[in-house]
């Protein structure tokens, strides 16, 4: 099983680098190497010239590493970047001498062409303000090009900022990423992975330090994935309980116990706020429906929140699980009650085991007393700092959700498509996490696996036909437990 992939911050980054300076051969040798070795195989039935774009940095020595690899590998190669009498930092500097004393060329601009493959080596994770002339009019004519024809992009794509993943102006759209040493965020959340493609580390030899955040992947978890012995009952898998469903929103939390239920939960109790709610859950009978405050009494794992409402007695409901001994979950209303509620997030903090707490991006800063944008413009910031302050397993959702713990590990999730932005897809999330818990698995894990197996099921889906547009909820549910399966049975293809 390959190891998690690592993610550290620009400084971070820059600290490795810094401490690997003396390396031999270099990393920036190393880097333009392997990234080479990527453009070769992309290069193998194609026919025509490369074009690699090389900025006034180290990104740029980069890419005159690749340029010179290929051209000694007998590709035609284009380079445009800087001229000769610009100065460039000493590394880059060596690998434009290198690749001019070969015989390569630097040119100004590039024309109208069909490339093969074009390479981005314009602008690394150092880059803090819009692309200006003539890079930003290179990045504008890129967006011209065939849709055929592949755009490799070294350490991320330029103009992109490296930890929210938000265009900072212009900005690459690459089919192809080559990250080095580690992940930066920006490449995994928000609008990274549109920009990013098919994303690749080539950690160069460097191994990241047991402090950096991870990529999330069956190997954060695998321990648990344990296949059931036959000798045992319904009470051996725990009973989900979820809290919601007042009127109008009852297939919120039907939705979530059918979840909780895909998942092996052994008992699943579905807790209604509508008193006039249904008796049975006519696809599910095997659910059990419940008065909305009686459901903390049964569950040995407890989610409040899918169509909670903010009522009075949604908070007052909020209050009592907040007191629930066993694991909890939170997600929807709850979040918003607690939001609004000092004493709330002070008996929540106060907790003995941490709770699960499952923000969209506007809940998680009603929560921090923040605006949306900030929250957006550092995720990973955000969610640790969620974690920190409620003493809480935090899942920030969107593209790319952040999961971050009271501990101050942090994860990245890289699955999912835009065919999850439905109604229901959080709650249908807040029953998977539950079943987890219910089954003994800490808050930490169970978050992390949910989170990756439903964007995984999604990802399934959508490659067999099922969306991305038009996937549903419901459907994700079925295609998580075949899924699930497969992984405790090791198959994780």
């Amino acid at each position: 099983m390959t190891p998690p992939a690592p993610i550290l911050d620009i400084a971070g980054l820059r600290g490795l680098e810094a401490a690997h300076a003396a390396a031999r051969p270099p990393l920036m040798e190393r880097a333009g190497q392997a990234a080479a070795a990527w453009a070769l195989e992309l290069l193998a039935a194609r026919s025509g010239p490369v074009l690699v774009l090389c900025g006034p940095g180290n990104n740029g020595g980069d890419g005159f590493v690749l340029a010179r690899v290929l051209r000694e590998a007998g590709h035609a190669v284009v380079l445009v970047g800087p001229a000769p009498a610009q100065a460039l930092p000493p590394d880059a500097e060596a690998a434009r001498a290198r690749w001019l004393a070969g015989g390569g060329e630097i040119a100004a601009d590039f024309g109208e062409q069909a490339w093969a493959l074009v390479v981005d080596a314009l602008f690394g994770i150092g880059l803090r303000r819009p692309l200006a002339a003539p890079h930003a009019g290179w990045v504008a004519r890129l967006a011209t090009l065939p849709a055929r024809c592949p755009v490799l992009a070294l350490d991320l794509p330029s103009g992109l900022d490296a930890m929210s993943g938000h265009p900072i102006g212009a900005c690459v759209s690459a089919t192809h990423t080559a990250s080095f040493i580690a992940h930066v965020p920006g490449v995994l959340t928000l609008d990274g992975p549109d920009h990013c493609g098919e994303l690749r580390l080539f950690d160069l030899g460097v191994t990241a330090p047991a402090t950096a955040g991870r990529v999330l992947a069956p190997g954060l978890f695998a321990p648990w994935l344990r296949p059931r012995r036959r000798n045992v009952h319904k009470g051996s898998f725990g009973s989900a309980g979820i809290v919601g469903g007042a009127a109008g929103m009852q297939g919120a939390a039907l939705l979530a116990a059918r979840a909780a239920l895909h998942l092996g939960a052994g008992k699943v109790f579905a807790g209604l706020l509508d008193a006039g709610g249904l008796g049975v859950d006519g696809l599910h009978p095997e659910l059990m429906l419940r008065e909305a405050s009686s459901v903390a009494g049964v569950a040995s794992a407890l989610a409040v929140g899918p169509g909670l409402g903010r009522t009075p007695a949604a908070r007052d409901l909020l209050r009592q699980a907040l007191d629930f001994a066993g694991p909890l979950v939170l997600d929807a209303d709850a979040l918003n009650l607690l939001a609004g509620d000092d004493a709330l997030a002070i008996r929540l903090s106060a907790r003995q085991t941490p709770a699960v707490l499952t923000p969209h991006p506007a809940e998680a800063a009603r929560l921090m007393r923040g605006d949306t944008g900030a929250v957006q413009r550092d995720r990973v910031a955000a969610a640790r700092a969620m974690a920190r302050h409620f003493h809480a397993v935090v899942v920030l959702k969107g593209c790319g959700s952040v999961i971050a713990a009271p501990d101050g590990s942090w994860f990245i999730n890289p699955g999912g498509h835009g065919g999850m932005a439905a109604g229901g897809m959080g709650d249908a999330l807040c029953g998977l996490i539950v079943a987890l818990l219910a089954q003994g698995w800490p808050a930490r894990e169970a978050a992390c696996a949910a989170t990756h197996l439903h964007t995984c099921a999604a990802d399934v889906l959508a490659r067999e036909g099922i969306g991305p547009v038009g996937l549903t909820p419901s459907e994700t549910l079925p295609a998580a437990r075949r899924l699930f399966n497969a992984w405790l049975g090791g198959d994780f293809s």
